[in-house]
């Protein structure tokens, strides 16, 4: 029996469908959920959201959230998300290459902050469009 996996950011829904399987960056760690888990809600962390459904398996870039676990749904509020297929590499290299600048430029904690925080959201996003091109390339035919 799947889980219903529901993603959604503020401008859309990025994801809606019954799935086998979760994996989600969560505060403490990597989330692994199955159907029938118990009830949990949780913050996320910029990272890599896996959902597997009949041996595929849907790659997504997260900047961060929440996640509520119910037995029979997961409902993830994300601040951004993106399918791997949508990650634009060029312009998630180019956001990295700004928050790395804006790291050692940072005058207070709270400007080093945010661009750490801006640096992961940017490494997430490239972790994520290069695993699906490696896989692309593994893949026969």
């Amino acid at each position: 029996m799947p889980i219903r996996l529901e993603i959604v950011t503020a401008e859309r829904v990025v994801f809606a469908d019954n799935v086998d399987v979760v994996i989600a960056p969560g505060i403490s760690g990597e989330l692994g959920i199955l159907p029938h888990h118990a009830p949990l809600m949780t913050t996320l962390v910029p990272g890599e959201l896996i959902a597997r459904k009949n041996g595929e398996e849907y790659n997504m870039a997260i900047s961060g959230g929440f996640i509520e676990v119910r037995p029979d749904r997961v409902i993830i509020l994300a601040d951004a998300a993106e399918r791997a297929e949508e990650i634009d590499i060029a312009r998630a290299e180019a956001a990295k290459k700004r928050a790395q600048e804006q790291l050692v430029r940072s005058a207070s904690a709270v400007e080093a902050a945010a661009a750490e925080a801006a640096l992961r959201r940017a490494l997430a996003r490239i972790e994520v469009a290069d695993r699906r091109r490696r896989r692309r390339q593994q893949s026969p035919g």
